[in-house]
Formats: structure tokens, sequence, C-alpha cells
């Protein structure tokens, strides 16, 4: 399966005016039946769900409170995630007649029209909070607490990846949990923001659209939703007019070509862009050329091989990724090693959803021609395989037969592509006549029966991925931090890195927006802070555009700062 577990809101998605239908538990059964995993990601606090909602046993896991409180309900643990707002700012707002006041484990919660009062109070106060609305409800909760933190820990405890996950809301604080999602799907009743991030919206609305959903997952592990290559794919190279992207489920490629051809460097940037976007990989490393590979853990040495069971442990967290080193085994002992941790790493594909790409360096020793699968070792394999070689003719044909991309590198590119349509018996495409510049491949996609004669790879660029990572998702220095404050200065909304403010901006009413846009404050900010000059140009035009409105400006900043930061590297 690909999809191990669906994450679903309450409010508006799974229930109707607080109410889930028959039907719809119906359907999460059978989700749990099918060995699947259940999450709710809630604003609701635990007493008020238990209230309404008697069938919580369903869940594995349930994060209340807008991501504040986890819950495993079968053992009632719960894990408090973030500290209350200080009673002095609880006491102020019942002084300034705020009502319909509610206090969690640490969320404060009102409604409509309050939130200035709120607000202001946070300003007085001079705390580090945030408020998050969702249609009429107001929250208050620690700076950086949203759906998205809360499930992220769920994740953690289940281990779970979220590139095994579906995820279902229908208002504006499902955006956060949603956008960590595999599948973004919105209910039929979701609001305008949530439709047009989703990759699947459901024509029924609330429950009725979770159980649509859930049929299409039990039925078909969701293969019939077509997932743009461009936000779920993997960037493969490029050529003058597009950028190329190859999907992320049974994809097989054979990369080959001469030594010193530039397979290594292809190599390298490719498993770069694979590990940025969350995906767990495993190297099989028989000459130990990978060894000082960034963000990997290594199993093996020159003395000995790795045991399976060290592989296993590994591999048993979804944010670890793997050099398995084969230099302590012997030639003639390594194809054997190769065909039964195969076997173990299918196992747990099947079972776990990961590993979700094996890169399988010196191929041809590895899986030699007269080697061919006993078991169904190759036969249902799921995980996504990139074939490294030198030699493709030496290769097993069974091996080879599952190859749908065939990168060529080095000077005879057409003598690589004969090679492999010899062993599998197909005629081979006529390329441009001449070898291939550094850092080129030809590229046979055998699915669709299309060629690109000469594809530019990317390399790897380890310092810039680091970088992306630490301005999308970490915590920038207490000065760099961008604030929401509006024209009179009432907000003091804390954006600590790029994720969080492009959430901030869809909740922000368009007074606030619009100040600090016509300021140019946030062409300025990603000019001196983030030091992007070239983000900030192109936010810059968007400022000075008076033809844009508010929402239009929104969706054109999002835009350029996700192509730039949170899309696939």
């Amino acid at each position: 399966m690909r999809f191990l577990a669906l994450i679903t809101d309450y409010d508006g998605t799974l229930a109707h005016h607080g109410v889930v239908a028959d039907e719809t538990v119906e359907a999460l059964q059978r989700l749990r039946q099918s060995g699947r995993k259940l999450v709710l990601v809630t604003g609701r606090e635990m007493p008020d769900l238990e209230r309404v909602f008697p069938h919580l046993n369903l869940f594995d896991r349930i994060v209340a409170e807008n991501g504040a409180v986890l819950v495993n309900p079968t053992t009632r643990d719960t894990r408090v995630l973030a500290e209350r707002p200080p009673d002095e700012f609880i006491a102020e707002l019942k002084a300034r007649n705020v009502t319909g006041l509610s206090k969690g484990e640490v969320i404060v919660a009102t409604w409509h029209p309050h939130e200035t009062v709120v607000l202001e109070t946070i300003r007085r106060l001079g705390l580090d909070l945030q408020v998050i609305f969702n249609k009429d409800a107001v929250m208050v909760l620690p700076a950086g607490v949203n759906k998205m933190t809360g499930l992220n820990q769920a994740l953690k405890e289940l281990k779970l990846s979220r590139r095994n996950i579906a995820g279902v809301g229908d208002a504006e604080n499902d955006l956060a949990f949603l956008n960590c999602c595999e599948c973004a799907v919105g209910v039929a009743n979701a609001l305008p923001a949530i439709k047009e991030r989703a990759d699947l919206v459901t024509q029924e609305d609330h429950g009725a659209g979770v159980v649509s959903l859930i049929s299409r997952i039990i039925e078909d592990d969701l293969k019939s939703v077509d997932l743009p290559l461009e936000k779920h794919g993997i960037l493969f190279g490029r050529i003058p007019d597009r950028d190329i992207y190859i999907g992320t489920e049974g994809r097989v490629v054979l990369l080959s070509g001469p030594s010193g051809s530039g397979k290594s460097t292809f190599v390298a940037g490719l498993v770069e862009r694979i590990e940025a976007r969350d995906y767990q990989v495993c190297v099989i490393d028989p000459e130990g050329d990978y060894e000082k590979i960034s963000g990997f853990i290594t199993l093996g040495n020159e003395q000995r091989p790795p045991s399976f069971e060290e592989i296993l442990q590994v591999l048993e967290e979804p944010d670890s990724n793997l050099v398995v080193n084969l230099v302590g085994a012997k030639m003639q002992d390594r194809p054997h090693f190769f065909a039964s941790l195969l076997t173990k790493l299918q196992e747990k594909r099947l079972r776990d959803g990961r590993p979700h790409w094996i890169i399988i360096e010196e191929a041809h020793h590895l899986l030699p021609s007269e080697w061919a699968p006993t078991a169904p070792q190759l036969a249902a394999q799921t995980a996504s395989l990139v074939f490294v070689t030198v030699h493709p003719e030496h290769m097993s044909p069974a091996a080879l037969r599952m190859v749908n991309t065939v990168a060529a590198v080095g000077i005879e590119p057409q003598k690589v592509l004969a090679e492999f349509a010899s062993v599998v018996h197909q005629v081979p495409p006529e390329l441009t006549p001449g070898p291939l510049s550094s850092g080129e491949a030809a590229v046979w996609f055998l699915d669709s029966n299309t060629m690109v004669d000469r594809m530019q790879s990317v390399q790897g660029k380890a310092e810039r991925k680091r970088h992306r990572r630490k301005y999308a998702e970490g915590e920038l220095e207490p000065e760099r931090v961008f604030y929401f404050r509006g024209p009179e200065g009432k907000m003091n909304l804390r954006a600590q890195n790029l994720l969080t403010f492009l959430q901030l901006a869809e909740g922000v009413d368009d007074e606030t927006w619009l100040y600090h846009l016509r300021r140019a404050d946030y062409s300025t900010w990603l000019a001196l802070a983030i030091k992007d000059s070239e983000l900030a140009e192109q936010i810059r035009q968007v400022e000075q555009d008076n033809s844009l409105s508010p929402m239009e400006t929104r969706r054109e900043i999002s835009k350029a700062v996700e192509a730039k930061y949170t899309a696939p590297a």
C-alpha cells in the first residue's frame, strides 16, 4: 500500500453541524479493517470532542486543540505540546467582555467579532501568541503551533512518513496539515483556499465526501487520482523549454554509461532531491563510494557488511536514510546478499510503505545476467529503483524488464540504448548523432515511448538545500522574523520562517495584508532577512501592480515563495 493512513479534520469534514453520520462511521471502520491507520486533527478540546463523538477509539491518534495536544485514544495517554497562554491574558479577555470564551489544555478560543480585542490584548501584554481562524472561530495558541506541528508528532509516534498519508479538510486552519500530506483532499463544502491547494476535491460534502474518499483509498490506493508531477514528482533534469519530472511510485530507472561519464554526479543530485522531498532512500553501495553522503547513516565497513537486522532497524524511522556499504562482503557473495536484502526491503515496503527509493550502484555485479528471482523479489516490487551500471548487457534480464526509464550518459548514448534494448527485446529509438556534453543525458521513457535526446542533469546543491530548509521550516534569528502588525500596530503575528509566513498570509485580513504590501514590507524582508534578492524582486513587482486584487497578490506571492523554497528541489 502507498497510502497507509488517512488524516481528517472533524468539524465541516467528518461532521456536519457537529454530528458524524452513521455511514461515515462505517466508512472509518472499513478503512481500519483494510489495515490502514486513522488520525483525527481538530481544533476542538478533548472533553468537547468526547461529548459529541463516541467513536474516538477508531483513531490511532487524535491531534486536538489545533495541534497543541496529542492523545492516544487506546491508552488515554495525553501529551501537551505547548504552554497555555498566561492567566492574566484570559482574565483580561473576560474583563473586556469577550464572550464564548473556552480554555483547553493550551488553546484559548472565542468567536467573531472578538478577534480585534484578542489581538489588542496580545499586543498590550507583549505575548508570543498567534491567532488562527477557522471560519467564525477565533483560536489563540503559542506562536508556531498549528495542526501540522501536532500531526508531525503523531506521525513520529506512529512511525509514518508524510509521503504515505492522505489528508482531508475544509477550512483555513486545515491548510497547515494538508500541505504536508502526500495527497491533500478538500470536501465539496471546503473553502476556496482549500480547493485551490487540494489534489482532489470530492463531489460530496462533509462526511459523505470522506466516505467517497475512503472508498477510493480502499479500492485502488488512490491510483486513480492524478497527482501532478510538478508538485509530487522528482526533478529529473532540464531541457531548454521545461523541467522534466518523474513519478515516485513504481519508477525504475537505468542509468548507464562508461566510467567517468558523470553517473556519480547525476545520482548524487537525484538522491539529494529525493531526500529533500522527504522520501526515504536506501543506497546499496558495493564499492564504498557513498560513505560521506550528507544526512545519511552508513552501515558496513571494510571488515564486514551490515546485518539485515541493523539495516531494518535504521529504516524503521521514517526520516532516516541509509547507505548499505558492501565493501566488507566478498565479491562472489554480494549477489546473494543483495537478493536476500531486496526481499526484506520489499516486505518492509509492502508493510510500511518504505523505503520509497532504492538506489543500486554497480547493478551488474549485484544483479548479474544469470540471476533470476525465484521468489517475488522483483515481480511485486513497488519501491522506485535506480540501477546504476557501466554494463547493462551484463545485468539480469528480469531486472531490466522492470525498467521504464533509461538515462544514457557519455560519448556513446546510442550504444547504451542498444545494449539495453537487445536484452529486453525492444527496438531502441534513434538519437541525434554525436556525443553528449558533460552533464547531459539521453533519456528513453519506455512507458510513453518518448525520447529526450539531450537532457541537462541537475547537480546536487547540499549547501543550498540546507539554507532552503532553514528558511522554509527552521527558526530564524529574532531580528530576521517577520511580523504582521497591521496599519495601527494592533497585531503581533510572528512568522519565524517562510512556511509560517505563508500560513499567516492566508489568514490575515485584507487591510493588514495590503498595509504591508503597499509599504513593500514583503520584498524588503526577503531581501534583507532571507537575503534572496531574486525572489525579492519578483515580490516587488507584485507589490507594485495595483491592478491585482488582495486575493491575487496573496496567490502570486505564495506561488513565488513556494516555487523557490517549498516546491520539489
